[in-house]
């Protein structure tokens, strides 16, 4: 059985990912600055982003992430391995995303995949200290 801080704890992290994909799909960077800590180590690359510290990942999102028209990141089905002021979680996510493209036209495409996340306790509440993600397919993604 859960203690109520487990619960609590399970509870926080939950809201951070919450709040990772409004932060990320309405564009409002500067909230990702409670998702992550300052040092957090993210790495995007099997999607063929960059992996570094959150300041360099926070400036790449937001200068890649405005060429689509829209995105949606739709989070469930997490694990989450409390271990005190630790954690670490694997969380599904489906991403449908609309590519801008030179015609005007836009292209619907998404991403399937799973975040792979450590979490700390900081004074502040949790945060995630890593990022890394693992593919489960894509669809109209263009090579």
């Amino acid at each position: 059985m859960l203690t109520l801080q487990e619960l609590s704890d399970r509870r926080e992290i939950e809201d951070l990912m919450v709040a990772y994909c409004h932060a990320i799909d309405q564009h409002r960077w500067d909230d990702l600055d409670a998702v992550f800590t300052p040092d957090a180590v993210i790495d995007y690359r099997v999607f063929g982003g960059p992996k570094g510290r959150y300041p360099e990942i926070k400036r790449f999102l937001a200068e890649a992430l405005p060429a689509f028209a829209y995105q949606q990141h739709i989070i469930s089905t997490s694990q989450v391995r409390l271990d005190g002021d630790r954690a670490t979680g694997r969380t599904t996510c489906t991403n449908p995303m609309g590519l801008r493209l030179e015609d005007g036209s836009v292209r619907q495409m998404s991403y399937h995949l799973w975040y792979i996340d450590v979490f700390v306790r900081t004074p502040a509440g949790w945060r995630i200290a890593e990022r890394g993600e693992e593919v489960s397919h894509t669809v109209n993604v263009p090579e």
